[in-house]
């Protein structure tokens, strides 16, 4: 199984081990566009695996800070009381870079830059760029494939 991730077509796709297609999904990269450098908030690019999976058995909507839940539920009334916050929520899959001085290690190591797929609020547009270097999805999308994939599930991130 393996996931490939299109900057510019702004989807996420699921394959099974021969390549046929299982699950296609819109989504929102970074609306800086590709890059891999630490601060760009760009969305990188390359080969990755999913290092760890955060949120089983959490409720749609759940709010995470720092990969840990905040007791929060996403509401239209939470996100007004904080207009500034990236939402991060449901399910996540987070990210690491297998390209060393590419999108692995020093200043360009997608791990150390907190990349996720994860969910996002339902307001939120997807299929066009929007996040912070993040790939959003809809909540229902997220635990979706949070349920078929395993950790080490390769990622590739084209753009």
């Amino acid at each position: 199984m393996h996931i490939r991730i299109s900057i510019p077509a702004q989807t996420l796709e699921l394959f099974d081990d021969g390549g046929t297609l299982l699950k296609h999904y819109v989504v929102s990269t970074a609306k800086n566009g590709a890059g891999e450098q630490s601060g760009s908030f760009c969305t990188p690019r390359g080969r990755h695996v999913i290092r760890a999976k955060v949120g089983a058995g959490e409720t749609a909507n759940t709010v995470f800070v720092r990969r840990r839940p905040t007791g929060e539920i996403w509401t239209s009334e939470l996100a007004a009381a904080h207009p500034d916050r990236d939402w991060i929520l449901t399910r996540i899959l987070w990210l690491s870079g297998c390209e060393p001085g590419f999108n692995r290690l020093g200043s360009v190591d997608t791990m150390r830059r907190y990349i996720y797929i994860h969910g996002s609020p339902d307001t939120v547009p997807l299929g066009r760029p929007g996040s912070i270097g993040c790939i959003r999805m809809k909540n229902a999308d997220i635990v979706e494939l949070f349920d078929l994939v395993p950790p080490y599930t390769p990622v590739e991130i084209v753009g």
